[in-house]
């Protein structure tokens, strides 16, 4: 099959499943009757419980599992919180205007569908210019603003719409800016992301947890980013639920106990040199990519690993999952390591769960803002010689040198790393005064050897204070959902054979209804039978939905089965139901007073359907 075949068929695919789940509610664009806004939707009743549903699982998976401590944190956050964090200044994405109507879009976008349109659907494509193309996408990342720029200009990009010409790309900040208070004197931003709220009470969580690590905090809620341009459905929208961990530990022990749970566990793997030197994700058990250091420490390999798991129970197929690390351009500067979770859909491979290890950078960032030391202590048995770096400024020479600035000289002098004090030292005896850059007022000045002192001092130290690490799991909620959906959705012709059906085959777990309740017939008594296995549902905490219109049983399964809802019990007697299963259409039969128990058994993953054939008569419409 060629590659326009392949995206014709793509997009098909995709359309049957938007398609579906806009028409059975399970999402639709907010504000529909206003004509909506890009980048946000409502989720429908269907859609809300399979969200809440994966939440819990989530819950379960990790914060129980691990024995987590779980946050809830304000969406609204000060600008100086997000001032240390770095969001103010960096989180940005290159835009271009169209020139004449003003209308905005990613830059990067516009390169990266120029190029993936010519490599599908131009046939007189040469290989020395299909090669060029999918250089430039794999390097898209790391382009500059002036290269993208030239780039568009090259290929003769123009806006999609109009194809009016494009300005020269400029960086946009992604953040919702917003005031607190009436005064507007207090700047504050919709969060994009939920992680600094844990940062910020790293304190209190370390004290709550004993003071011990190491420990991890979670926290489930909104976040905003004021994407420029949003499409792909429910991929890249403006407002969406993330689910966050950040585990913290010691730089220096970063072994985890029970990696021996996940270690013999294999699944694809992209590791940094199979991408760059063009080969395909391959089969990797996650304990032999630590051992090779693939994978930097225990605790990351750790968390892919129960990611993985916990994907793959939710539905999302083992074999369009991959763990791709990030190239060394796509690295922040002070991460150690960072894979993503990639799930394959009709758009491609997506991006849905993130796994970090930051090092100290955020605790350190915050440490540095808001003067409040955001550390750990390690206790010696018996007490340790160390030799420890002093630095001594001359607070009156640097007043007169610095005056109004000597506090900001002073701070960043503190703050120098041993190697740089050393390298410092060295330079002031030599020349007698030294080049130095500070962070703060972002110049270079002139430290003479009068105006301080670095030294090595021998000190006894009962215990050992650092800033810990954190490895960060980040789940993109909406993402993982909408994959789920893809993942689970296929077509099977009616018994007629007329009609082709749609299906969600969604696990239990995550299903929205676990099952419906249809007296065969209208007929009061078997009515009143349903009402009764209703009540015995509610009790054992099992979502369902009755129906008791005359339609034809064959369309009330179809309906059912294109909202994902694994079992159906069908009333045909006052004594004994029939319970049918989604995907093998097979029936049992079971006495009213069973059927509740055998429900929660399969739906909570005790029984698979395949035990409970056994157990019971099979029926035959």
């Amino acid at each position: 099959m060629d590659a326009a075949q392949e995206a014709h068929n793509r997009e098909a695919f995709r359309q049957a499943v938007v398609n579906t789940l806009e028409r059975r509610l399970f999402y639709i664009p907010s504000f529909k009757i206003y004509r909506g806004v890009a980048g946000l939707y409502d989720y429908g009743p269907p859609g809300c419980a399979v969200k809440s549903n994966v939440l819990a699982f989530w819950r379960q998976h990790f914060v129980l599992e691990e024995n987590m401590l779980e946050v809830d944190c304000p969406c609204v956050t000060p600008e100086i919180v997000l001032k240390a964090s770095g969001h103010v200044d960096k989180f940005t994405d290159l835009m271009v205007k169209d020139e004449k109507t003003g209308t905005c879009y990613r830059a990067d976008h516009l390169l990266k569908d120029y190029c993936k349109d010519r490599l599908e659907k131009d046939p007189n494509l040469s290989a020395e210019k299909a090669a060029e193309l999918r250089h430039v996408l794999a390097v898209l990342d790391d382009l500059s603003s002036e290269e993208l720029g030239a780039k568009i200009k090259e290929y003769g990009i123009t806006a999609p719409d109009t194809k009016n010409p494009l300005s020269d790309p400029y960086p946009f900040n992604l953040m919702f800016q917003t005031s607190i208070g009436p005064s507007g004197l207090s700047p504050g931003y919709m969060r994009p992301e939920t992680a600094q709220g844990i940062f910020v009470n790293f304190k209190d969580l370390y004290y709550y947890n004993g003071n011990k690590l190491p420990f991890a905090a979670a926290q489930i809620g909104q976040a905003f980013r004021n994407e420029i341009s949003p499409r792909q459905g429910l991929l890249r929208v403006r407002e969406f639920t993330l689910a966050e961990i950040e585990h913290f530990v010691d730089p220096e022990d970063k072994s985890h106990p029970k990696f021996s749970e996940v270690a013999q566990l294999e699944f694809l793997m992209f590791p940094r040199e199979d991408q760059v030197s063009g080969r395909q994700a391959r089969r990797i058990p996650i304990g032999e990519a630590v051992s090779q250091g693939i994978v930097n420490n225990q605790t990351l390999g750790y968390f892919i690993g129960r990611v993985y798991l916990f994907l793959t129970q939710l539905g999302i197929d083992k074999d369009r999952l991959r763990f791709r690390q990030h190239l060394a351009n796509e690295m922040a500067h002070y991460a150690a390591d960072c894979w993503d979770a990639e799930i394959e859909c009709s758009y491609g491979w997506i991006e849905c769960v993130g796994i970090a290890d930051r090092s100290a950078y955020d605790l350190r960032a915050h440490t540095d803002k808001s003067g409040v030391p955001l550390v750990a202590h390690e206790k010696f048995l018996e007490p340790k010689e160390v030799e420890k770096l002093v630095i001594a400024p001359v607070k009156k020479e640097l007043g007169l040198a610095f005056k109004g600035n000597q506090r900001m000289v002073v701070e960043a002098l503190e703050a120098m790393e041993e190697k740089e004090a050393m390298e410092m030292k060295a330079t002031l005896e030599e020349k007698g005064q030294a080049e130095f850059h500070v962070c703060t007022l972002d110049k270079v000045v002139t430290i003479m050897k009068n105006m301080l002192s670095i030294s090595k001092e021998k000190k006894k130290e009962h215990q050992r204070v650092f800033t810990p690490s954190v490895i960060e799991p980040s789940f993109g909620i909406g993402r993982i959902i909408y994959c789920l959906y893809e993942h689970s959705f296929y077509t099977r012709p009616s018994r007629d054979g007329d009609e082709q059906l749609n299906v969600f085959n969604f696990p239990p777990l995550i299903a929205p209804i676990k099952c419906t309740v249809f007296p065969l017939v209208q007929n009061e008594q078997y009515e009143e039978v349903a009402r009764r296995i209703a009540k015995s549902l509610t009790a054992v905490g099992i979502s369902y939905k009755i129906d008791i219109t005359g339609t034809s049983i064959g369309k009330r399964y179809a309906r059912t089965d294109e909202l994902g809802v694994p079992f159906a019990i069908t009333v045909d007697s006052t004594s004994s139901v029939t319970v049918r299963e989604r995907d093998s259409k097979q029936q049992i039969r079971v006495s009213v007073d069973e059927v509740a128990s055998v429900i929660t058994e399969v739906t909570d993953g005790v029984s698979t359907w395949g035990d409970v054939l056994w157990r019971y008569p099979t029926h035959s419409s």
